[in-house]
């Protein structure tokens, strides 16, 4: 593993909150909070495109891409602040040669028709960008314990460069939404959306939700990628990441109405701008690919990786230092989520308005 200064600092700080006593957050103490562990930025080293869900008896279950990109990793915890220690999982390891060789990226774990299933990327092994989309399958019911296999692959639309498969449930419908290479359109990604019939193929033709054309969607390559879905009172959020995976990265969100038809693109309002950028000043830099999570409150959290520094040397894809962070989500007072500035290195802080 690449040496990182930010690392030494973490450790530093968690050893002085250990010797401080009762620490006191400004606004309120821990002995008010519902959390019984402070969670500290970042939350987990070297692991990009974080997935965070929680299962039936509120664990907190955690995936990601590695830097080796050879593999899916799984941990368990019962705190949001115990995944940054607990015990890590390899659930399958990508094989020697053939199919699925190659690139391994963006693991998320879901539960559809009460089977846990992972989505996942992956290259070939004579052409690691050869990407499309694949699941595991959970052939038990404790998916830290029984055994993995590979269900197959998804049978996207076209045969075309393929990834970052999110699936969400809305008024009884299982949905996938992923990002893919449309042949005739000249860009790297746009998003889909499609109801499910089986984990693997659709109930109805896709919706393209969007294309990257807005000027930072489009700052090294045409991507829309990541997406992942907030709900909070009458809307529906669905984030997503653009641009390349250096500082330039950045995320999006499209907002629909509860009730509305999800598969009607007219019900889809694309924000004009990113809602959560680099912030040079708490020393985030490319920040993007998130999911979404509760805290033990059950107050929305966001997951997303970003680096510590912008300077990069070689391709952004092969440095290891993006590391899981994770902050609450606020909403103003029309009932939007605010995403910046994302969260430094540090304690979590608790928003007033959360």
């Amino acid at each position: 593993m690449t040496s990182n200064p930010t690392i030494a600092r973490r450790g530093f700080l968690a050893s002085s909150l250990a010797g401080a006593g009762a620490l006191t957050i400004p606004g309120r103490s821990l002995a008010q909070a519902c959390e019984s562990e402070l969670v500290i930025n970042p939350l987990i080293f070297q692991r990009a495109d974080p997935w965070v869900t929680r299962d039936g008896e509120g664990r907190y279950l955690f995936t990601a891409s590695v830097p080796e990109y050879d593999r899916i990793i799984l941990r368990r915890s019962d705190t949001l602040a115990g995944l940054s220690r607990a015990a890590e999982i390899t659930l399958w390891h990508r094989p020697v040669s053939g199919r699925m060789g190659g690139h391994i990226w963006a693991p998320e774990i879901h539960q559809i028709g009460g089977r846990w299933c992972v989505y996942f990327a992956a290259g070939d092994a004579d052409e690691v960008f050869r990407i499309r989309t694949y699941a595991l399958a959970c052939e038990g019911e404790d998916p830290m314990d029984d055994r993995w296999s590979v269900l197959g692959q998804l049978q996207a639309p076209w045969d075309s460069f393929c990834l970052d498969a999110t699936s969400f449930q809305h008024r009884g419908t299982d949905y996938l939404c992923w990002a893919q290479h449309e042949p005739g359109i000249e860009t790297n990604s746009n998003l889909y959306l499609a109801p499910l019939a089986t984990p693997l193929t659709f109930a109805a033709p896709p919706l393209r939700l969007t294309v990257p054309t807005l000027d930072w969607e489009i700052q090294g390559y045409k991507v829309n990628e990541g997406p992942a879905l907030l709900k909070h009172g009458d809307k529906l959020f669905l984030t997503y990441s653009a641009s390349a995976t250096d500082e330039r990265y950045a995320v999006g969100m499209l907002t629909a109405h509860r009730d509305a038809d999800l598969m009607d693109l007219a019900s889809w309002a694309k924000s004009p701008v990113p809602v959560m950028t680099s912030a040079p000043d708490r020393c985030v830099f490319g920040p993007g690919h998130n999911s979404f999570t509760t805290d033990e409150c059950g107050r929305d959290v966001m997951v997303f990786h970003a680096r510590g520094y912008a300077d990069i040397e070689g391709d952004p894809l092969y440095d290891p230092n993006r590391h899981t962070r994770v902050q609450h989500v606020r909403y103003d007072d029309q009932g939007i989520p605010v995403f910046n500035p994302p969260a430094g290195a540090g304690p979590l802080r608790y928003p007033s308005d959360v």
